[in-house]
């Protein structure tokens, strides 16, 4: 860079500085610079953990069709959310199959069904799901997913030999779920709010806006709200072992409740940004479907 100095006077000659005395001005000027430097990125970098959390939530929601950059419409986003009829079959026929298959099999005596016979077309039908997924070389992360918990939750019936057990791994994954939820949106960082902040390819400068803090804070509670209605119902109704009325409920309070929320999610991220750049030249895309 040229002198400002030299560039106001262009015909005056100054004499050249002392050696010494050029070496240590410079890095007196520097120090200082290179300390606010430090304390600016301290004040507006990030946490490192905020970025990779982020990521992984924006991707695992851009899969599911959660994408708020993308002008689809709300009816299209929840259907593609919950994986169109595939998607729907395999959250739902697992669980039904073994709750029907319990229920006609139990003893009007003692009320307890068949669990191997339940337990095995449960993963049965599981394990058709993804072998089908796999011949026809779509996605099968869900599917494969399912095999696993179910199977996981049949092999702790059978080990127990209480069908109840089969609903433990969704006791927990609730438990968990809820309570990661709603501790992110009490510390100031709701994960919503992330997810959002990475698909937007804007980071964490939500946090900067009040009407953008708030809504993803909700909408986090709103959600952790869900996965701890569930629990507090299908708790006592697991430490009391009511199988057939606990199966019921878990369907009752699976899709149908998680579909509105993905729409009500939906439809306050698109409220919140109306229209997004798509590229650095200033083009942009509508937000409304």
């Amino acid at each position: 860079m040229s002198d400002p100095r030299g560039s106001e006077h262009p015909d005056r000659q100054e004499p050249a500085p002392d050696a010494s005395a050029a070496d240590a001005e410079p890095a007196a000027r520097a120090e200082p610079v290179a300390g606010a430097d430090t304390a600016a990125a301290d004040r507006t970098d990030p946490p490192a953990a905020s970025d990779i959390l982020g990521a992984a939530l924006g991707t695992a929601a851009r899969r599911a069709g959660l994408d708020p950059s993308k002008a689809n419409s709300t009816g299209h986003v929840v259907w593609h959310a919950m994986g169109g009829w595939r998607g729907i079959l395999e959250s739902v026929l697992p669980t039904l199959v073994f709750v029907i298959v319990w229920t006609v099999t139990a003893d009007p005596r003692t009320q307890n069904g068949n669990l191997w016979l339940a337990v095995g077309l449960s993963v049965g039908l599981a394990a058709v799901f993804t072998i089908v997924r796999l011949i026809a070389r779509s996605t099968a992360a869900a599917a494969i997913g399912g095999l696993i918990a179910t199977g996981a939750a049949a092999a702790l019936a059978l080990w127990t030999g209480r069908a109840a057990d089969n609903f433990i791994p969704g006791l927990v994954t609730n438990g968990v779920y809820g309570s990661v939820l709603l501790i992110s949106a009490l510390v100031g960082w709701p994960l919503i709010g992330l997810a959002v902040g990475w698909l937007m390819n804007e980071g964490t400068a939500w946090r900067g806006g009040k009407r953008k803090r708030r809504a993803f804070f909700w909408l986090t509670i709103a959600w952790a709200g869900l996965f701890a209605a569930r629990l507090a119902v299908e708790l006592p109704l697991f430490l009391t072992g009511q199988v057939t009325a606990l199966g019921t409920l878990k369907l009752i309070m699976g899709l149908p409740l998680f579909a509105p929320m993905v729409a009500v999610t939906w439809l306050a991220v698109r409220a919140l940004y109306p229209k997004r750049d798509t590229d650095r030249e200033g083009s942009s895309m509508p937000a409304d479907g």
